[in-house]
């Protein structure tokens, strides 16, 4: 089974299935003829099952654990009820903060931050778990730099575009032989687009931060 239909059949995006395999979750067999990975059946289920215990938020390295039969599933699903139930009490302690902010301070000018900075390091001390800014702000620079590439690189095309439009109407040239370069440059921004929208989906999904968090 080639990777394509792995990714229809578990709904797994390609670049996920191979950072699976790097972290030695699932090892498809190659083709001795043209060493081409080989996915079978039991590999779209090993995959269906690191699919749900991620959607789960159990981490990568208990999952690789669990594999090798080091921790047992009852012990992986105890873990990770226990952390569930830390964020669901982390939340609520946000939702109790978020509740003082609006009954104390009445606009940002009079907003002490430090004052509630020092409190929240306190909280973070107890196992109160906020939200990850850092996190936040590798996706969004990370966006930030697939969108500007994707920008630029479809400007360009467009003037290229443009220029040979141009050059077609000032000569009066045929314009049967320009269409097939016309074509080229009008699906290479498209697929520049695409790329784009799949690359920040990927940027959404976070695998390969959610990985060094663990």
């Amino acid at each position: 089974m080639k990777i394509y239909q792995v990714e229809e059949l578990v709904g797994i995006t390609k670049k996920n299935i191979r950072f699976y395999e790097d972290q030695g979750l699932l090892s498809p067999k190659r083709n001795p003829e043209n060493d081409y990975r080989e996915y079978s059946l039991e590999d779209v289920r090993v995959l269906e099952k690191i699919k749900l215990l991620r959607k789960l938020s159990v981490p990568i390295e208990e999952i690789r654990l669990l594999q090798k039969e080091q921790l047992s599933f009852a012990q992986v699903m105890t873990q990770q009820i226990e952390r569930l139930q830390k964020e669901q009490q982390s939340a609520e302690v946000m939702k109790e903060l978020c509740a003082r902010l609006q009954s104390e301070i009445l606009d940002l000018k009079s907003l002490d931050a430090s004052k509630y900075l020092t409190e929240m390091t306190k909280m973070e001390q107890d196992g109160t778990k906020f939200v990850d800014i850092e996190k936040q702000d590798i996706n969004r620079k990370k966006k930030t730099g697939a969108i500007a590439g994707a920008a630029i690189f479809c400007v360009i095309m467009l003037m290229v575009l443009g220029a040979l439009i141009y050059g077609i109407v000032a000569d009066s040239a045929p314009i049967l032989p320009m269409l097939i370069p016309l074509s080229i440059i009008l699906c290479v921004i498209i697929g520049t687009v695409v790329v784009l929208v799949l690359r920040i989906r990927e940027i959404d999904k976070g695998e390969e931060y959610e990985a060094r968090k663990y």
